[in-house]
């Protein structure tokens, strides 16, 4: 895997990285758009006129529903042709997460089964679970669900209690024990089900309904997503034949992690195509909304509303296609005859754990943002469940939790950096010497070049070494005790995504500019000036918060200095940027870049 230090899973912390070398939703190529176009008439024509059929649990319809995207090939995207699928990209699996996010349920059902219920046969099962399995996936015929959570073990997988016994004739393993919150749990054919051999291995198995000792609990009663079936499933001395096993004992925990980064990066692509139909529906309503003798729209702090929904959806999605990007220049260069080469693809998106979560945080917060003041610029009409932005408000919800918490993907982020530059996959320890020997130097002034977006480039920069010089700082007080210092890893992890999706919306910005000029650009060049200072200003807080908790007297007032030095620039009118940015969308009617 040789990469360039910046293009490295979390390495864009060291250094700049160049437009061409991004991935945005403007590359699609013709195939790519023809799915999209594909799964947006399936969702227009058979599942958005029926949301009142989805709340009401109605999962004949899903079923039927899921069938029908069978025969489109959808769900056989990432299914080889061998074993009745597609065997396409990672793009175009990320472009059916977006477009069929406009309803909550019915993606939360299609995306379980599609993912966390068949990629783990797809990577990790054995040639016999592949041809067994995998067809009735591609077509729907069987049902996926994935059964990892358990009442005593949420975030803390391994603290499983599910218990898989060797029979004594060596054919079956004696599955016992309880999961809960099982997406699909109501009508799964199949459940990947992870459990611990004699208590001890943590494992994965593929148990099918039909096994005698399986059963499933009653419905959750749940704010949103009320249309997905969420239950517990139970297994009761169910016998599991050996080759069932997906990979070997004790995988189960890398099996685990590396389907949940799958799940991370088509989270950040869902969230975007959530916050757009918001978006839509805000842009629909307030221009008919009229107050004070004129449209909603054509008031300020509406206007505000609008444009700053705008620039988190075009960061998240900037992010997300910036990240799959990434990951399928790594898939590309697989030799796909290699008897290794799922597990190489796995490899691939593990190398980039950090940016999944890093999307999956800050998609799901994004949306989180969107949606409430989706319902807000509705005013009252917004609680009410006949308008189109209450269900999205629910359904958000749910995104901080799962998928691994944002909570525990903000310990992950760090975590991770950090144990990349300890095992010498990444200078990063270079990097924060680099930083801290730069503070003592007398600054250099930077002179204006006239180069487009030079004061977001330079700021980007910047906060990089800020960032740095505070993972250092805590690393030297805290040494080994880091990890404890869950406040200040937060503080860090948040410091990086901010980072992560401000460069990654300027990066796409610059690419599209030199394409077709400034001209035509114009709306994502407001939203990148938009973007930067409200990052700076959310960044400058945030570092100022972790000094305190690394330093105290002489040492804190240097570690102001330092940071003032770094995160000093002169605001842009982002009142006169906003309106804008909200008057071209309103122009436009709907979310377009």
């Amino acid at each position: 895997m040789n990469l360039n230090q910046n293009l490295k899973g979390g390495g864009f912390l060291l250094g700049p990285v160049a437009p061409e070398e991004i991935f945005i939703p403007e590359d699609f190529t013709e195939e790519h758009r023809m799915i999209q176009d594909t799964v947006r008439k399936f969702m227009e024509a058979e599942v958005l006129p029926f949301p009142d059929k989805f709340e009401k649990t109605d999962y004949a319809l899903a079923r039927s529903l899921l069938l029908k995207v069978g025969e489109l090939g959808l769900l056989g995207i990432e299914i080889s042709e061998e074993h009745g699928g597609l065997g396409l990209d990672k793009i175009s699996s990320t472009i059916v997460s977006e477009e069929t996010s406009r309803n909550g349920s019915f993606a939360i059902t299609m995306g379980a089964h599609i993912g966390i219920g068949t990629l783990p046969i797809v990577y990790y099962g054995s040639a016999f679970l592949k041809e067994k399995y995998l067809p009735k996936l591609a077509m729907a015929e069987w049902v996926g669900a994935y059964a990892l959570t358990e009442p005593g073990s949420g975030s803390d997988a391994l603290a499983a209690k599910t218990k898989a016994v060797l029979s004594p004739d060596k054919k079956h393993y004696i599955l016992n024990g309880n999961k809960m919150w099982i997406t699909n749990g109501g009508f799964a054919d199949l459940f990947v089900v992870f459990a611990k051999i004699d208590g001890e291995i943590f494992s994965a198995f593929v148990v099918e309904r039909a096994f005698p000792g399986v059963s499933t609990g009653s419905e959750e009663k749940k704010l949103g997503i009320k249309g997905s079936s969420t239950t517990t499933v139970n297994f009761d001395n169910v016998m599991v034949p050996v080759e069932n096993l997906l990979g070997e004992p004790g995988m189960g925990g890398k099996i685990a992690l590396n389907i949940l980064n799958i799940g991370r990066f088509k989270l950040g692509a869902g969230c975007t195509g959530s916050c757009k139909d918001v978006i839509n529906s805000v842009l629909k309503y307030t221009a008919e909304r009229k107050q004070f003798g004129k449209s909603i729209n054509q008031f300020g702090l509406i206007q505000e509303k609008i444009a700053r929904m705008a620039v988190k959806t075009f960061l998240t999605e900037s992010a997300s296609y910036r990240i799959i990007g990434q990951i399928q220049k790594l898939v590309d260069a697989i030799d796909k005859s290699a008897s290794d080469a799922e597990l190489q693809v796995l490899k691939s998106i593990e190398e980039y754990a950090i940016e999944c979560s890093i999307i999956k945080v800050y998609g799901s917060e994004s949306l989180g943002y969107v949606s409430d003041e989706g319902v807000q610029c509705f005013g009252g009409y917004g609680y009410s469940q006949e308008y189109p932005v209450e269900r999205p408000y629910r359904d958000a919800r749910i995104n901080r939790i799962f998928e691994g918490t944002n909570e525990i993907n903000r310990m992950i982020i760090p975590g991770m950096l950090l144990k990349k530059g300890m095992k010498g996959e990444l200078d990063i320890l270079k990097a924060i010497m680099a930083v801290q020997a730069e503070i003592t130097e007398f600054p250099a002034i930077a002179e204006d070049s006239g180069e487009l977006l030079e004061q977001e480039k330079r700021l980007i920069a910047n906060a990089k070494k800020a960032v740095l010089l505070a993972a250092g700082a805590g690393m030297k007080k805290f040494k080994t005790k880091l990890t404890d210092e869950q406040e200040l890893l937060g503080v860090v992890a948040d410091c990086i995504m901010e980072i992560y999706a401000l460069e990654s919306g300027m990066l796409r910005a610059l690419k599209l500019t030199a394409l077709h000029g400034e001209a035509k650009t114009s709306l994502l060049l407001d939203m990148v000036r938009v973007a930067a200072v409200e990052a700076m200003l959310k960044i400058d807080a945030r570092l100022k918060e972790g000094a305190a908790a690394i330093a105290t007297g002489d040492e804190l007032r240097m570690m102001l200095m330092a940071f003032k030095r770094f995160m000093k620039f002169m605001p842009a009118d982002t009142k006169a940027l906003r309106r804008r940015i909200a008057a071209q969308l309103i122009e436009q009617g709907r979310y377009s870049t």
